[in-house]
């Protein structure tokens, strides 16, 4: 039949189009959860299932996949508290947390897939208030450690009853006022001008301390020889001077004898 010219092929439009749907519908039947990922499947807004690693049917223009990783995530949050003596304290905390496979779709009906903002963030900064208020500023360096450790017992307790699984907590940064670090700064100084003061004191009362000792040492020196210069120091003195005349003694007796005493031995 010859066509008029001008007349519409309805033919040579329908079936591209005819296949460009049927292309569409054909990739739109199904889709693909990758490794370490689950999704959940809504129809019109209803949650209708959850599915793991693989190809997975679903119905164009009708299902809608949400998916979620299983892998553990890191995020970190800025938060304020206030410490016990009322200084104001930034932190930054570093939280590695993650959901299983068999909670999505628990997970998704009680915490929406944006849980780490609507949830999880808000956990964060209610313990970290309630925790960093039990210590002062300045006790808050030192017990670092502390501090990481008991919000992290609180959050992996607190996660957990909502099925998010916290595996690690740390505390990244503290920041303090620039008029507490001042404050700081001048209390460290004061405290090691004392220290030195002490140090000195203690330098001076030991070499006060030796000074007597030794002083008691002489004393007592002296005590002793005071008390060796005795009668039987002069006896001693008196038998040694005679026997050094007995040994001058040429073996004569004296030529003389004075009254009715003994002859004597003069010394030479």
């Amino acid at each position: 039949m010859n066509k008029t010219p001008g007349t519409l092929n309805w033919a040579a439009v329908f079936i591209p189009f005819f296949l460009l749907v049927c292309v569409f519908l054909a990739f739109g039947s199904y889709f693909t959860v990758s490794a370490g990922n689950v999704a959940v499947k809504l129809r019109f807004g209803k949650l209708v299932g959850a599915y793991g690693e693989g190809i997975h049917f679903k119905m164009p223009l009708v299902d809608t996949v949400e998916k979620f990783s299983v892998r553990i995530k890191k995020d970190s949050f800025d938060t304020e508290a206030f410490s016990k003596d009322l200084q104001t304290v930034g932190l930054t905390l570093a939280i590695n947390h993650r959901i299983l496979p068999n909670t999505v779709e628990s997970i998704y009906r009680n915490l929406g897939p944006e849980y780490t903002s609507t949830v999880l963030k808000p956990m964060v900064e209610e313990w970290t208030k309630a925790v960093i208020a039990k210590y002062s500023a300045d006790s808050l360096i030192s017990n670092r450690i502390q501090v990481a450790k008991e919000l992290d017992e609180i959050l992996k307790a607190k996660m957990a009853e909502k099925e998010v699984i916290v595996s690690d907590i740390a505390i990244t940064n503290f920041e303090f006022s620039k008029q507490f670090l001042r404050a700081v700064e001048e209390k460290q100084i004061a405290e090691q001008e004392a220290k030195r003061a002490t140090n000195l004191v203690e330098k001076v009362k030991k070499e006060a301390e030796q000074k007597i000792l030794q002083a008691e040492a002489e004393a007592k020196s002296l005590r002793l020889q005071r008390e060796v210069v005795s009668d039987n120091l002069i006896k001693l003195r008196q038998v040694e001077a005679q026997l050094k005349a007995i040994e001058k003694w040429d073996g004569r007796m004296p030529t003389y004898m004075a009254g009715n005493q003994m002859p004597f031995v003069m010394a030479k």
